[in-house]
């Protein structure tokens, strides 16, 4: 636990090794991280996260590294959770995020980690809200989080988020993939990545579309479509504007409170499922499985005394 602690405290004050080393911790799900999240809590609540998702290929690693130099231009320190692949071998990520961002390498006010998806489902991290927590109170003021290329149904991301954006580039499905993916129901930004390939701007119009086909409460938040290159930084300036937009809106509405007390929720119930989980692993299990395979006892009452036990 000293070393932990002491890792904190170096991690507060600046020390980028420390904070690497407490990301591991949390990362290894080591169990003297509770109490260093309880000691944490009071200095974190202030970051602004933003969550960047698509399929893979559309240039997400590559626009992440260009919104980190365009943020970093108006002075804020950035921080990157890039969730990638697990390597089949080690278990850890593979680590192609970091290769694509190493032009921030040297800039002391930006940290890139990588975190390995270990099967976690929905494109994170189950480490995820831990490592938000000690990027947080590190005193990054912007975290940007980018999942591993994800597939349908896949919108984890939201449930972390303040600003979620979504990336799409030409070639990669059209517009109907993405509705099946429920991605419309939880961006707040679409990119169209690729701007200068063919096709860009029938993906644009396919996205305008199908968001015509849905309903935007008064004083909603429409999202808008924007077309970039990211290799070429065309487009970013746009993106920033909309993403401070976005920002100004979540905290004027209310949002900002009602997304970030959803995302508690949330956390709550999936620390809680885990527990039960472990319990249920350690819980005389095998017995019960047994009378309930044997007809002697039914399943209902066998899930019914392990929670009571």
């Amino acid at each position: 636990m000293a070393k932990t602690q002491s890792d904190l405290d170096r991690a507060l004050n600046g020390d980028t090794r420390a904070l690497a080393r407490l990301l591991s911790a949390v990362e290894d799900e080591s169990p003297r991280v509770r109490e260093v999240i309880k000691d944490l809590l009071p200095r974190t609540g202030h970051a602004r996260i933003i969550g960047l998702t698509g399929a893979p290929g559309v240039g997400k690693s590559t626009l992440t590294a260009a919104l980190v130099g365009a943020f970093r231009a108006a002075g804020p320190r950035v921080a990157v959770l890039a969730v990638d692949p697990t390597s089949p071998f080690t278990g850890g990520a593979l680590l192609g995020d970091r290769i694509r961002m190493q032009e921030h390498a040297t800039d002391e006010a930006v940290f890139i980690r990588s975190m390995a998806s270990r099967g976690h489902l929905g494109g994170l991290a189950a480490a995820t809200p831990q490592a938000i927590r000690v990027l947080d109170a590190a005193g990054f003021e912007l975290i940007i989080i980018e999942t591993v290329g994800v597939g349908q149904a896949e919108v984890a991301i939201a449930s972390l988020a303040d600003s979620v954006v979504v990336l799409l580039a030409p070639g990669m499905g059209d517009a109907v993939q993405a509705a099946k993916a429920g991605i419309l129901e939880v961006a707040d930004l679409f990119i169209v990545n690729k701007a200068d390939k063919p096709d860009a701007q029938q993906v644009v119009r396919d996205l305008r579309g199908m968001l015509a086909l849905g309903t935007t409460e008064p004083g909603g938040w429409k999202p808008p479509i924007i077309t970039t290159t990211a290799t070429t930084g065309e487009g970013l300036p746009e993106v920033v504007t909309r993403l401070d937009a976005h920002w100004d809106w979540l905290a004027e509405s209310g949002e900002l409170k009602r997304r970030r007390h959803a995302r508690a929720r949330e956390e709550i119930t999936a620390l809680a499922f885990a527990a039960l989980r472990n319990r249920v692993t350690r819980g005389g299990v095998d017995e019960l499985a047994a009378r309930v395979a044997d007809g002697t006892l039914d399943p209902f009452q066998a899930a019914e005394d392990i929670l009571d036990g």
